[in-house]
C-alpha cells in the first residue's frame, strides 16, 4: 500500500505538466485571392444570403421558400435544433445551480407494554401512539476554484452553436438543391420543345418527301427514311415528357410538396441569363462557410472538455448547508425542533490519478482530431470554390462558343432545307444539315443548364444562403427569425 501511494505521489509532476496546455491552434493559411478568374462586381451581402433572388425569378424563390418552412430536410434539422437548445438549457442549469432535494417523512407507532415493570414518569406513558415527522432541506454547492463551469459552459455553447450551423449548412444545401433541380426541370423542359418542333419538321419533310415519290420526283425510299426519322422524334419526345414529369416530382419532393400534383408546378420552355457571382475572398470562407463555423465550435467544444479533464484533477471543495424541522407526538408530550446545519467536503484523488491522466491523454488526442477535422474542412471549401470558379468561368466560355455554333447551324438548316424544297438537293443533305442543328441545339441547352447549376454551386460554395452568425448570436437561446416552428 505504502509503495501505491508513493508512486501516486510521484505522478503530481505528471498531472501538473498535463494540466494548462489548451490544443493547439488550426494551420490556417490561406491564400489571399483565387486562382480562379472571378467576378469584378463587388460582393453585395443581401445578394449571398439569399443569392437565389439575384436570377429574378419568382417561382424560383417561392419553392426555395416553400422548402425551407415545409421540406422533411428543413423540419429536421429545426427539431434537431430545438433538441440542442434544450439540452443546452438544461445543462445550464445544472452547471450553476446547486443541487437540493426536499425530503420529508411521518411515522406512527403503536406500542403496548405486554410484560415486565413499567417505570411510571410523570407526563410520560409507557405505551400508547407515537407520531413523528420531519422535513429536511439539504443542498450540496461545490466550490468553482479551477475553472469547472467555465469549460463545462464553454462546451455547452459551443456544441449549441455547432448544431445552430449545421442547421444553417441543411438550408443552404437544401436551397441549393431546389435550385439545381429547377434550373434541370427547365432543360428539360427546352429539349422536349425541341423535340416536338424536331418532329413537327420531321412530319413536313415527310409530306415532302411522299408526294415527290407519288410524282416520280424522288424514290419511295426517301419517304419511307423520312417516316422513320419521325418515329424516332415522336419516340424522343415521349421520353423526355416522362423525364421531365419525373424532374417535376422530385422538385415537389425537395419542395415539401411531394403529394401535390405534378401540373401545378410549370418548368418554362427557357433558360434564364446566370447572374454574376459576387466577388470574394478565401478568407470570407471562415466566417461564411456554415460548415466551416460548425466545425471551429467542434474544436471550442473538444478545448472545454479537455479543460474539464484537466480540472478533474484537482481538489474539489462542495459546503453542503440545509434545514431541518421534526415535530414528535408522545402520549403526554409533544415537541417541534427546528435546526440548521453546514457542512463540507474536500476531495482530492489519489489512487484514481492515473486512470484520470490516461482520459486526459484521451481527451487531448480527440481535440487534435477535431482541429484536424476544422483543417480539412477549411480546405475542402476552399477547393471547392476554387474548383466551382474554375469550371464556372469554363462553362460560360463553353455557353459564348456553342451559342455562336448553334447560330450557324441553323443558318446551314434553313439553306439545306430551302434546297430541298425547291428540288435542287435530295433529303439526305437537309435531314445531315437538321440533324446538324439539332445537335448544336441540345449541346448549347445543356451548356447553358449546366452554367445555371454551376452559378448555384458558386454561390453555395463562397457561402451563399444563409446569414452569417458570430459567436455570440450563434449561442443565443432564442429561436432563430427565420426558423420555421415545426
Amino acid at each position: 500500500m505504502r509503495s501505491r501511494i508513493l508512486g501516486v505521489a510521484a505522478l503530481a509532476p505528471l498531472v501538473l505538466a498535463a494540466c494548462g496546455t489548451p490544443p493547439r491552434k488550426p494551420d490556417l493559411t490561406l491564400p489571399t485571392a483565387y486562382q480562379a478568374p472571378t467576378a469584378t462586381a463587388p460582393a453585395d451581402a443581401i445578394a449571398l444570403d439569399q443569392w437565389w433572388t439575384a436570377f429574378n425569378d419568382p417561382q424560383l424563390t417561392a419553392l426555395i421558400q416553400t422548402a425551407l418552412e415545409r421540406s422533411p430536410d428543413a423540419r429536421t434539422a429545426a427539431a434537431r435544433l430545438d433538441e440542442a437548445r434544450a439540452t443546452r438549457r438544461g445543462t445550464i442549469w445544472d452547471i450553476y445551480l446547486p443541487d437540493g432535494e426536499l425530503q420529508g417523512n411521518a411515522r406512527r407507532t403503536d406500542s403496548k407494554v405486554l410484560d415486565g415493570t413499567q417505570l411510571d414518569i410523570p407526563g410520560f406513558a409507557n405505551s400508547g401512539v407515537q407520531k413523528n415527522y420531519g422535513l429536511n432541506f439539504d443542498v450540496s454547492w461545490e466550490l468553482d476554484f479551477f475553472g469547472a463551469r467555465r469549460a463545462a459552459r464553454q462546451v455547452a455553447d459551443a456544441d449549441y452553436a455547432a448544431i445552430r450551423f449545421n442547421y444553417e449548412a441543411t438550408r443552404a444545401s437544401l436551397a441549393a438543391n431546389v435550385a439545381q433541380s429547377y434550373f434541370e426541370a427547365r432543360g428539360l423542359a427546352i429539349q422536349l420543345e425541341d423535340a416536338r418542333q424536331t418532329a413537327r419538321l420531321q412530319n413536313d419533310l415527310y409530306q415532302v418527301a411522299s408526294k415527290r415519290a407519288a410524282a416520280g420526283l424522288a424514290a419511295s425510299s426517301e419517304a419511307d427514311q423520312s417516316a422513320a426519322s419521325l418515329a424516332q422524334s415522336n419516340a424522343q419526345a415521349a421520353n423526355l415528357e416522362a423525364e421531365l414529369q419525373a424532374a417535376k416530382r422530385t422538385l415537389l419532393i425537395l419542395a415539401g410538396r411531394g403529394i401535390d400534383p405534378v401540373e401545378s408546378l410549370s418548368a418554362p420552355a427557357a433558360v434564364p441569363a446566370a447572374p454574376a457571382v459576387p466577388a470574394a475572398i478565401p478568407g470570407e470562407l471562415l466566417a461564411r462557410r456554415p460548415e466551416v463555423r460548425e466545425a471551429e465550435m467542434r474544436v471550442r467544444s473538444a478545448a472545454g472538455t479537455l479543460r474539464g479533464a484537466e480540472v478533474a484533477l484537482f481538489p474539489r471543495f462542495t459546503l453542503t448547508p440545509g434545514i431541518g424541522l421534526t415535530r414528535s407526538e408522545l402520549p403526554g408530550f409533544e415537541s417541534t425542533t427546528r435546526a440548521w446545519y453546514i457542512g463540507g467536503t474536500l476531495m482530492q484523488p489519489i489512487l484514481d490519478i492515473p486512470q484520470l491522466l490516461a482520459q486526459e491523454k484521451a481527451t487531448r488526442a480527440r481535440a487534435e482530431q477535431a482541429v484536424i477535422a476544422y483543417e480539412k474542412t477549411v480546405q475542402d471549401a476552399y477547393g471547392e470554390a476554387e474548383n466551382t470558379l474554375v469550371r464556372l468561368a469554363a462553362d460560360r466560355r463553353r455557353v459564348d462558343l456553342l451559342t455562336a455554333g448553334e447560330a450557324r447551324a441553323r443558318k446551314a438548316y434553313d439553306a439545306a432545307r430551302k434546297r430541298y424544297d425547291m428540288g435542287f438537293d435530295d433529303l439526305t443533305a437537309a435531314v445531315t444539315a437538321e440533324t446538324n442543328w439539332r445537335t448544336a441545339r441540345t449541346a448549347l441547352t445543356g451548356a447553358q443548364v449546366q452554367s445555371l447549376t454551376r452559378t448555384v454551386q458558386a454561390y453555395k460554395a463562397l457561402g451563399g444562403g444563409w446569414t452569417p452568425l458570430n459567436d455570440k448570436a450563434a449561442t443565443a437561446a432564442k429561436t432563430p427569425a427565420k426558423e420555421p416552428q415545426a
